[in-house]
């Protein structure tokens, strides 16, 4: 497999690992955003949310969990994003899941792009939920 997350834990790629156990891979970016930057991955390639196992993406999500606590008492940033996206259309450049955790500092000159927000139709927001909830079945 030509994945480049998939080499960094095959050990194959050189990273900065901050954190593994038997499902979940955790580095440094090696473009980050701001000071401690990191990825968490699955160790089984699965490219997007919908690829992967409940297990595996439960695991990665304690990971995280517990790197977001680590990377706040560790840097002791003002705020902390958590990114996560999923196909091109959403920005996705790795095809692997994965998730960012973002330190961020007031002033720090980060942006997350401002969507604008307008009332939403509601009688479109329940026929949105009304699908939503019948694809749970």
């Amino acid at each position: 497999m030509d994945c480049i997350f998939c080499k960094i834990i095959n050990g194959e790629i050189p990273s900065e690992k901050v954190y593994e156990d038997d499902k979940v891979f955790a580095f440094m970016d090696i473009n980050p955003l701001n000071d401690g930057h990191v990825l968490i991955i699955p160790k089984s390639h699965a490219g997007t949310i919908h690829e992967i196992g409940e297990d595996d993406f439960l695991a990665v999500m304690s990971a995280t969990h517990k790197l977001a606590a680590a990377v706040r008492k560790a840097l002791n940033p003002d705020g902390i994003n958590l990114l996560q996206l999923n196909g091109k259309a959403a920005n996705q450049v790795v095809p692997h899941l994965h998730v960012h955790i973002v330190p961020r500092w007031s002033g720090d000159g980060l942006t997350v792009s401002q969507w604008e927000i307008v009332a939403g139709n509601m009688e479109k927001v329940k026929n949105v939920a009304e699908q939503i909830k019948n694809s749970l079945k």
